[in-house]
């Protein structure tokens, strides 16, 4: 249910979360180890940085590094520049439907639609890093 930068997003933070002793870790060693196209991975890194989530410096021993430790980043607050939250459409092609004009499917749906955005919303980075991000 989410997007391909949204994985991507996640799975750079997991990478970061795992390895806060080599912080701030330059983009193109994300990208290696994650498995993330570098040019996409910069994109992302940078939307996360505008967000608020990362901080970024430049120079021979730049890179990136996460404003807030793992244990206090929440997976709703990487994923705020790549996922539409707030303004979801039917997946069932309804175009009427809503609270007020549900489709079949609506009420259904909808606590599908809840219990991600709780997920989110209530899961730290370092709960699905693991590791060393479980001691920060």
């Amino acid at each position: 249910m989410l997007s391909l930068s949204g994985q991507y997003a996640l799975r750079a933070m997991i990478h970061m979360a795992q390895h806060m002793d080599d912080w701030p870790i330059p983009g193109r060693v994300i990208a290696v180890e994650t498995d993330i196209p570098p040019k996409y991975l910069s994109k992302i890194l940078g939307d996360l940085v505008r967000q608020g989530v990362l901080t970024s410096s430049r120079g021979k021993t730049g890179g990136f590094a996460m404003r807030r430790k793992p244990n206090r980043t929440r997976l709703y607050d990487v994923l705020i520049p790549f996922e539409q939250f707030q303004h979801r459409t039917c997946p069932f092609e309804n175009k009427r439907c809503s609270d007020a004009h549900p489709c079949l499917a609506h009420e259904r749906w909808k606590k599908v639609v809840e219990s991600e955005l709780d997920f989110l919303q209530n899961t730290m980075v370092s709960e699905i890093a693991g590791g060393a991000a479980d001691r920060s």
